[in-house]
């Protein structure tokens, strides 16, 4: 798969505010450390690629983990029972790219509770729109996902996301227009 550059260079001073049926969760995203995974997704955030997309995956004291495209067309529930859908199972899509592994260059690659990482196949630079909040500390990923932002409010709610939560909408302020 085609490795991609997005077009939008982060000013590093840009909020993610992330909507779901359990609540608002905003995240500081970190430009300056992780700048193409920032760009990515406010790209994507920007064109309503998430607006819609279900959380697939949650695994207790780990991670909550969403932005498979494959979860657009499937109900709340399908995704819950780990169901494949019309458009592909659950946890296997991506935007038609990925993007090139940031985690050797960031300096502040830290899993810490609430942090917003990308995730990614066994090959290093497969990440693309699918991504996760750490549910507490999980430093042993430091070394092989790109972390490129933290949870400023709503960590009560990542705490009660599960399979099947609703993104409503992924909202960026502070974007450069």
């Amino acid at each position: 798969m085609a490795l991609y550059t997005p077009q939008y260079k982060p000013n590093g001073s840009e909020v993610a505010v992330i909507t779901t049926d359990e609540g608002t969760i905003r995240v500081q995203l970190h430009g300056e450390d992780a700048p193409i995974h920032v760009g990515n997704f406010v790209e994507l955030a920007q064109k309503g690629y998430y607006d819609g997309l279900k959380f697939h995956r949650y695994v207790p004291g780990f991670v909550i983990q969403g932005g498979c495209p494959n979860t657009r067309n499937m109900t709340q529930a399908e995704v819950a029972a780990g169901r494949p859908g019309p458009d592909g199972t659950p946890g296997t899509g991506n935007p038609g790219y990925s993007i090139k592994g940031e985690w050797r260059t960031n300096p502040n690659n830290l899993h810490n509770d609430g942090t917003l990482a990308m995730a990614r196949s066994s090959m290093p630079d497969s990440a693309g729109s699918q991504f996760y909040f750490c549910l507490g500390p999980q430093h042993f990923l430091d070394t092989d996902y790109t972390v490129f932002g933290d949870t400023i409010e709503g960590l009560d709610v990542i705490g009660k996301l599960r399979a099947g939560s609703l993104i409503e909408s992924i909202v960026i302020e502070n974007a450069n227009d």
